[in-house]
């Protein structure tokens, strides 16, 4: 079936919605969010309680405090790689809990 010079993917015509209402952002926050387990592997999704965005910062409600220590030292890779999996700089900074 020929297509109409109109016609255009699915995904385009959700990402012109999304931008257009102004939802881009949050989308992009949930999208991260949903992904944290896979991102972070089992072990810390295990120990994870509560993980929210707020003003570009990950809160992170974990339940072991020897984890929250290892991970606060590694907060910069976090972002990196968070970020990266985005696709933007969403994520400034992680605080934990």
């Amino acid at each position: 079936m020929k297509r109409k010079s109109n016609d255009q993917p699915l995904a385009d015509v959700i990402d012109h919605l999304l931008h257009q209402y102004g939802l881009s952002a949050k989308y992009r926050e949930f999208k991260l969010l949903q992904s944290w387990a896979e991102l972070m592997g089992p072990m810390v999704a295990k120990r994870t309680d509560e993980v929210y965005i707020r003003d570009g910062v990950l809160f992170v409600k974990l339940n072991s405090a020897s984890l929250r220590n290892e991970l606060s030292y590694n907060r910069s890779k976090m972002v990196e790689l968070l970020n990266e999996a985005a696709g933007k700089q969403i994520i400034h900074d992680i605080q934990f809990k």
